[in-house]
């Protein structure tokens, strides 16, 4: 019997078109880890897509990775659709087609003979890929519209589930959770190093580096293992260009963002011995700023960073004199969605939004109160 690690190999080697997913919030260790596993798989000399969501509040932090331009947001000519005709009694003479009233006619005429409608067959062709892959994917519904739009496919095709998260719901046929792992991307750099190591060129350790410092923070995290720092170091042995991550995610702030950090540092506050932080966002602070959703995700990871006992990160933006925007950041395993979910939020596990009908000061006495009650009652 093969074990877990020669499972995935023999899948690796068997399929001839992969699919690789991950997480419609578009994380970037996942982000990363796609794109270096994707690499070495085109060195094996498969054909590998990379497809997520379409996701308009993703960080383009990454995009200076090698082919991060080819990441796909949907999944495109997925099957086929096939019109056989039987011509062992007929044989072809020439082939038309025309569109009448959203109606596709083939037009078919016989060098002798004729076709009987028996002779007509039709069929779903065999799916675009034979192998998916998910990055830190804890479970299906991570992928939003991806999985929601083709459950059938996800159902029919192999799926190597491989991720560090403790809430993976094993839905793979091969499923890979390291807990003791910080990032995706020291898996897959686990998974490649000892199967083709021969075929781990800078590309795949620059990817794969960036994974584990966006994970990490720059390895500011408490979390930090000997195992990361030893994985860290073979990277930069195998040519990772560190210096090239480290200017393009942490030292290319413009000046918009640091206003936007002003602001919303200016307005900080705690409740619940730094439990849960929040700010305020007037229209008055956007225009002044350019407000961007992008640049207020790269402040909350600076923020999850220097308070480490933070469990919510609340942003409260006027929207309105009537209206106010509700953004909400979870961490320690709270479900930032279901947190908020009362407010028709949108969301996942780690990012939830709603538009609450009320003037910014109102929502903010009546949101921080709840959501402080919901924490009490977790208990964490």
């Amino acid at each position: 019997m093969l074990g877990l690690e020669q499972q995935i190999y023999h899948q690796w080697e068997k399929a001839k078109s992969i699919l690789l997913v991950f997480p419609a919030d578009w994380n970037g260790d996942a982000v990363a880890s796609a794109l270096g596993l994707g690499v070495f798989l085109k060195n094996l000399g498969k054909e590998v897509e990379i497809v997520s969501q379409l996701n308009n509040q993703a960080r383009p932090l990454l995009s200076f990775l090698p082919t991060y331009g080819s990441i796909q947001t949907g999944l495109i000519n997925l099957r086929r659709f096939i019109v056989s005709l039987n011509i062992s009694q007929a044989k072809v003479s020439q082939i038309k087609y025309s569109i009448d009233n959203d109606q596709l006619n083939f037009i078919v005429s016989p060098a002798s003979g004729w076709f009987k409608p028996d002779d007509v067959t039709t069929r779903a062709g065999e799916f675009k890929y034979d192998l998916i892959i998910t990055l830190g994917v804890t479970d299906l519904e991570n992928l939003g519209k991806i999985y929601d739009d083709n459950v059938e496919f996800f159902y029919k095709t192999t799926v190597i589930n491989i991720d560090h998260h403790a809430g993976n719901e094993d839905f793979g046929q091969v499923n890979f959770i390291d807990l003791n792992a910080i990032a995706t991307a020291e898996i897959i750099f686990y998974l490649l190093k000892n199967h083709r190591p021969e075929l781990i060129n800078e590309d795949i350790a620059t990817c794969l580096l960036a994974g584990i410092i966006q994970q990490t923070r720059n390895f500011k995290t408490a979390n930090l293992t000997p195992r990361v720092l030893l994985t860290t170091s073979q990277l930069i042995q195998m040519g990772a260009r560190r210096e090239e991550i480290i200017t393009n995610l942490y030292r290319s702030r413009d000046l918009n963002s640091l206003k936007l950090w002003g602001k919303v540092l200016s307005n900080l506050r705690s409740e619940k011995n730094n439990e849960l932080l929040w700010s305020k966002l007037t229209q008055n602070d956007c225009r002044e700023i350019s407000f961007s959703e992008e640049g207020l995700a790269e402040i909350i990871d600076e923020l999850i960073i220097n308070v480490p006992s933070a469990k919510l990160v609340v942003i409260l933006k006027e929207e309105s004199p009537d209206q106010t925007k509700l953004l909400v950041y979870s961490l320690k395993n709270i479900n930032a969605f279901d947190f908020i979910k009362e407010y028709n939020a949108t969301g996942n596990l780690k990012a939830a939004q709603a538009l609450i009908k009320q003037d910014i000061d109102t929502a903010a006495v009546e949101i921080i109160l709840n959501l402080s009650h919901k924490l009490d009652k977790l208990g964490l």
